[in-house]
């Protein structure tokens, strides 16, 4: 079993920046590539970032591509997301997940979720 657990959302202007964690604990060396989701009230649960084990492959939505980078200390288990010039089409709940692949985009793919951290840009 693996747990992740999401911290650093929060209340932020248009502009703004905000950097989430994503803190893994339990089966960690069975998590491979691990991603960020979000998901906004009415609307699906979409991608926004991804990034492989060994931290040589990331992949952005093209809606956060330039403003967001995703990164990872494997050593302490924990995976973050930077969020810079953040825009109220940002607000959404934020997902971390994890996957025992080497490296997919796909949310179907994912094994384990963390709870999630809401995320609100005021306009």
């Amino acid at each position: 079993q693996v747990n992740l657990v999401e911290s650093g959302g929060g209340l932020v202007e248009t502009g703004g920046s905000l950097r989430l964690s994503c803190a893994a604990s339990g089966r960690t060396f069975s998590v491979y590539a691990m991603g960020w989701f979000r998901q906004a009230p009415g609307k699906e649960r979409e991608f926004v970032a991804a990034i492989s084990r060994n931290t040589i492959i990331t992949h952005y939505a093209d809606s956060v591509k330039g403003r967001f980078t995703i990164s990872r200390d494997n050593a302490k288990d924990t995976m973050y997301l930077q969020m810079n010039s953040l825009k109220p089409e940002d607000t959404a709940v934020y997902y971390c997940a994890g996957t025992s692949k080497t490296f997919t985009i796909v949310r179907g793919e994912y094994n384990y979720w963390g709870q999630g951290t809401q995320v609100t840009v005021s306009s």
